[in-house]
């Protein structure tokens, strides 16, 4: 990784371009901050504080800004997670943070990490801030102009150093491409957002009232189908639908999983790219040494004795060029596959591992075939496959012997399987005896190929956390795993639309019972609320009497000269 963080900023080397992308990073902060304080000061608090805080002064202004719902968000997901995709550069940069101040002592590199992540969440939050204002007009000037200033320093630095050493030609173009579509995406939103609010502020359109949605539309939708009737599946399934995904009218995934996806999808890019150029660079240092090596060795090799040496090395590092290319696309479709967990390092892991297995496959299948030695290839892997065959008939042979003459026979002839109950004992401890010896061996045996299915499947499946790859009582060292159930139990306590949709249905009434009230005492003169409680207080005590006897009063005097008054009144 540091081999190819260092080839990315090595690009431009023979290029001297007016813009650093790491400085404008910096200086970015500034407008960032100047658009959240704006932002910040149109946002009304929903509480103000007392006279005795200090914050009083400021009003109902300066409230918090809320960039993103990372709970309940499913409104403008793809605006979301575009603007996630933008910082897909500079999320990949962040790998190399570390190494770029040599002053940072070793173990202060994850604190240089988190600073940077702050630093790049910094000065992406006007993206979000100004897609979820409620202040349409104002956010998306402020939002449009962010953008095109980004748009316009990364069409600079493209423009002025587009070509590199790795890639060649408008190398840094198949850099920040992925970046360039996402800005001009925002810079289309934020546009559109902009006419949109204008016609609402010049009175050509009515003004939608936006509230903040409790229950959505899918939502409401799945408690529905819930309360219905199930109803039979009409046909079947495809082999996507089986396999892959299955479309359900009744589901959206959130807009931090668009996010994700996109920013994944981005980063899974880069890093192929990257990974590509310190390839083509290997590669290049490779065949240097590789002539080198053979001028070396020919002038040393009088006799010919290490002329095949010579030809193993170079086919040796053939093979290792070829497989590694070959397995690019291999191990990117097996992590794209697993669209809620693609990160780079696992992509790493399973290319590494689909390089070395076809390595294996090659010097075990394709070189002997091309060397003429396909019917001793051919040999070898018969001889495996009886020696294997041999060890599975004979482990299937022990269950079916036991199963026959070793247990009792089945109690109903409706019965599937024989019950567990010994039958003929002594043979059957004879049986185990002799056959001990053998299964102790078989057991290495299969001690062995547990460890190398493990690994196989290990590495296979790492990029996937909804299956942990520990074994049971130890889930929770897997990290991935854990993050998974904690995602879902936050999912489950709060987008629950069972739960969602009785609240939703509990806010309803309490609003409508309100608005009922509101509508009952504004239809009459007005009554204070206090001045109607006494006196319906008053009138049950006048004709219960014996009511104030069991009332308990703050002023004992007040309640004895009640209770006096009501006890001589004459219609009691």
């Amino acid at each position: 990784m540091l081999a190819a963080n260092t080839s990315t900023r090595q690009l431009n080397v023979s290029c001297s371009s007016s813009v650093n992308m790491e400085l404008f990073l910096h200086y970015s902060l500034i407008p960032s901050f100047l658009i959240i304080v704006v932002l910040s000061f149109l946002q009304r608090r929903e509480h103000r504080r007392q006279k005795d805080d200090t914050t009083y002064l400021l009003g109902n202004h300066f409230g918090i800004i809320m960039p993103l719902d990372f709970v309940g968000t499913f409104s403008n997901r793809w605006s979301y997670g575009v603007a996630f995709g933008a910082t897909a550069n500079k999320v990949m940069f962040l790998f190399s943070e570390g190494n770029q101040l040599p002053q940072v002592p070793q173990w202060a590199q994850a604190l240089v990490l988190l600073i940077g992540g702050m630093e790049v969440g910094l000065s992406h939050f006007p993206f979000f801030a100004c897609l979820s204002s409620e202040f349409r007009l104002v956010s998306s000037v402020l939002g449009f102009s962010y953008s095109l200033l980004w748009f316009v320093v990364t069409v600079l630095q493209i423009s002025q150093c587009p070509h590199g050493q790795f890639v060649g030609r408008y190398e840094s173009l198949v850099f920040y491409w992925p970046s360039l579509l996402c800005l001009v995406f925002l810079l289309g939103r934020f546009l559109h957002m902009f006419v949109k609010a204008l016609r609402v502020h010049l009175r050509w359109e009515p003004q939608e009232e936006e509230k903040p949605v409790l229950l959505e539309a899918h939502q409401a939708e799945h408690v529905k189908q819930l309360l219905r009737k199930a109803q039979p599946q009409e046909g079947k399934k495809s082999w996507f639908q089986t396999r892959v995904y299955e479309w359900d009218p009744c589901f959206q995934f959130p807009s931090r999983m668009i996010g994700t996806i996109v920013l994944a999808f981005i980063c899974l890019y880069l890093f192929i790219v990257i990974e590509f150029c310190v390839f083509v660079y290997v590669r290049d240092k490779l065949d240097e040494f590789e002539s080198d090596l053979e001028n070396y060795i020919t002038n040393m090799n009088q006799t010919g004795v290490l002329t095949p040496f010579i030809q193993q090395v170079q086919e040796l590092l053939s093979v290792a060029k070829g497989v590694w290319v070959v397995t690019i696309l291999p191990a990117s479709l097996t992590c794209v596959s697993y669209l809620f967990h693609i990160l780079v390092c696992y992509y790493l892991i399973i290319h590494v591992m689909q390089s070395l297995c076809g390595m294996m496959i090659m010097y075990g299948l394709v070189l002997p075939i091309t060397h003429d030695r396909g019917l001793e290839m051919l040999q070898g892997l018969g001889l495996g496959l009886l020696t294997i065959s041999i060890v599975v008939g004979l482990m299937i042979l022990q269950v079916w012997i036991a199963a026959s003459f070793f247990l009792q026979p089945k109690l109903g002839t409706a019965d599937k399987q024989k019950p567990l109950a010994l039958n003929n004992r002594k043979a059957f401890h004879n049986f185990n005896y002799f056959l001990f010896f053998y299964n102790v061996l078989l057991g290495l045996g299969a001690c062995l190929s547990r460890l190398l299915i493990s690994c196989i499947l290990g590495t296979w499946l790492i990029a996937r956390i909804d299956r942990t790859i520990m074994q049971s009582g130890y889930e929770r060292a897997d990290m991935g795993f854990s993050a998974w159930v904690g995602m879902l139990y936050v999912d489950h306590y709060h987008t629950n639309p069972v739960l969602v949709s009785f609240c939703h249905i509990l806010l309803t009434d309490h609003e409508e019972r309100k608005l009922q009230k509101t509508t009952y005492q504004s239809a009459g003169p007005h009554i204070s609320a206090r001045a109607r409680t006494r006196w319906l207080l008053l009138q049950t005590l006048i004709n219960n009497p014996r009511l104030t006897v069991l009332r308990k009063s703050k002023s004992v005097r007040g309640s004895q000269e009640f209770t006096q008054t009501l006890l001589m009144c004459p219609d009691c």
